[in-house]
């Protein structure tokens, strides 16, 4: 090879080359030539790798397409989720709404709160409390203003379910200090059918054979089926979901503390309706919104397909590039450099395409009602939505002054990682010290989810008082232990760590201000590229004009251009 010395004062005075290339034979001269062609021809295309869409179209003329389904596609995507948002939440509110009129048909007394204080104290109140949800469930169709109706298999109704948790063995004296008791739990079950006829009475009054032992009662679970239509969304011309509900209703003595809590649960099925009708324009709306959903579908699978060439085409340029560093400078060409050929906008774009057209997709199917995985098909058009948006800075950055902000988040991200690692071992400390010393006294410490959420609130200033205030004063150690840990947390997150942070971000934000002021540090790649001074509009990046010098080795290098081009 001719480049095995100074290979770095050969790539910036290419003329040294020339004139060593000169004092050869004509088959020589024409090798070297050949070889400078080709690296005249490589810094062209690096040049027009990394040239910004504007540039390009007046390089070669080459229209943005990729601009335009990224423009495209965010009105798109972005009228399918609010489209999509507002089914969604017709779907939640029916569900939530169905809960709380399961509390007040069941639940007696029932009053709406924010915390788990229903509750029973008495062994009456418990009987009273069974027998009445027993007696509103076989009601239900007299007294329920809901298109709730029991649940049918075949010709049979579904019957309701009482079961009682109870321990195999248990005798307890607490007053004499004594107790013989089997852990193995055991259950006894009964069923009532909806068409049962009762009286509003005691459980004994209606022969329902339930004895209850209080000294060994776990608890006891009521759980029965009910069917409902959602007939709102036929206003948004959207056809109903028929809904199945499983309804529990929980009696919890596990603690055996003298107070049972009383919890209903209410899980949700959705479904297509076997038969249906429904007057007007429902049928051809739906095949509007099935159009559109694949219309969206057609824009993502081609911003997709535009964007992997993009990514492989970056990927051959780089083998490309990193071969002729071996065989002309022989010198490995560094990762950062290698990394600058994967354009991570484009991979972020290729996972939202995905992301979208498996969300429109599932949407399709529950339009159709063949699925009705609302919250799935939900997070996916959210995430998709959420990183089309995000891949709108990329295009942001071809303006100087928005650059700036991309360029010091790209520059901090690393630095932030570690800092934040290193501060997460300190946050974890504090969390898992809160919750064992701390939880049983103060309802912010109960589980660690909760902990973790409370130290975040504090880091940003909120509820620090109520934190303070709400810790219970039974234990005076605990209580003095609790200052000591919230006023360290709060001094060294608040005044310390977060201040560090801001302060990594503002010194980097000031590196790369200055950087584009006096220039940025060229690496070997954007040396290499340097040596290209033509510009997009010069016309020598066609690829009509890049033919002939393929062909004609024999050309002449003009020493004295300013732009070192090829004359033959």
């Amino acid at each position: 090879m001719y480049r095995t010395a100074n290979s770095v004062s050969e790539m910036e005075n290419p003329e040294l080359v020339v004139n060593s290339c000169g004092s050869h034979d004509d088959g020589s001269h024409c090798i070297c030539k050949q070889n400078l062609v080709e690296e005249d021809q490589l810094r062209r295309k690096l040049k027009f790798f990394f040239m910004n869409p504007c540039e390009k179209f007046s390089a070669r003329g080459r229209k943005p397409w990729k601009l335009g389904l990224q423009i495209l596609k965010i009105a798109m995507v972005s009228i399918q989720l609010v489209l999509f948002g507002l089914s969604h939440q017709m779907v939640v509110a029916f569900k939530e709404e169905n809960t709380i009129a399961f509390k007040h048909l069941f639940l007696k007394e029932y009053a709406d709160r924010v915390d788990d204080t229903y509750a029973v104290y008495t062994q009456a109140d418990v009987y009273d409390h069974i027998s009445f949800v027993i007696n509103r469930y076989l009601k239900l169709s007299h007294i329920s203003v809901g298109n709730h109706a029991y649940e049918r298999k075949g010709t049979n109704l579904t019957a309701m379910r009482l079961c009682q948790n109870f321990y195999a063995k248990g005798s307890i004296c607490p007053g004499n200090d004594t107790f013989d008791i089997d852990p193995k739990v055991e259950t006894e079950c009964f069923e009532i059918e909806p068409l049962m006829t009762t009286d509003d009475g005691t459980l004994q009054e209606n022969k329902l054979n339930l004895s209850l032992d209080f000294h060994r009662l776990l608890k006891v679970q009521i759980e029965f089926r009910l069917k409902a239509i959602n007939l709102q969304t036929v206003r948004h011309h959207e056809l109903p979901d028929c809904y199945d509900f499983t309804v529990m209703i929980t009696f919890d003595n596990k603690a055996h503390s003298g107070r049972i809590k009383i919890n209903l649960e209410n899980d949700v099925g959705i479904r297509e309706c076997r038969e249906w009708h429904v007057s007007g324009s429902m049928q051809r709306n739906t095949h509007y919104m099935m159009i559109f959903d694949a219309f969206v579908i057609a824009v993502c699978l081609s911003s997709l397909i535009l964007c992997t060439r993009s990514v492989v085409k970056g990927i051959k340029l780089q083998n490309e590039f990193v071969d002729f560093f071996e065989q002309h400078y022989n010198k490995q060409v560094s990762w950062s450099d290698r990394m600058e050929f994967v354009n991570g906008w484009y991979i972020l774009i290729i996972i939202c395409d995905v992301l979208t057209m498996i969300g429109s997709i599932m949407k399709m199917e529950i339009e159709v009602k063949s699925l009705t995985s609302y919250d799935v098909c939900s997070i996916l058009l959210g995430t998709s939505t959420l990183l089309v948006w995000v891949g709108v800075i990329r295009y942001l950055g071809f303006f100087q002054k928005y650059n700036l902000l991309i360029l010091t988040l790209r520059a901090a991200f690393p630095n932030v990682v570690r800092f934040c690692c290193c501060a997460a071992m300190i946050y974890l400390g504090y969390c898992f010290c809160g919750w064992i010393v701390l939880g049983p006294y103060h309802s912010k410490f109960r589980s660690l989810n909760v902990v973790s959420e409370c130290l975040f609130s504090l880091i940003n200033g909120d509820d620090m008082f109520t934190t303070f205030a709400v810790m219970q004063h039974k234990s005076y150690l605990v209580w003095l232990f609790s200052r000591v840990y919230l006023y360290s947390f709060i001094s060294l997150f608040i005044y310390m760590v977060l201040s560090l942070f801001i302060a990594l971000i503002t010194d980097t934000y000031e590196t790369i201000k200055h950087y584009q002021q006096d220039g940025f540090p060229e690496t070997e790649l954007h040396v290499f590229m340097a040596q290209c001074k033509d510009l997009p509009n010069s016309g020598r990046y066609k690829l009509v004009d890049e033919t002939p010098a393929l062909v004609f080795c024999c050309c002449k290098r003009s020493t004295g251009s300013k732009d070192h081009g090829l004359k033959c």
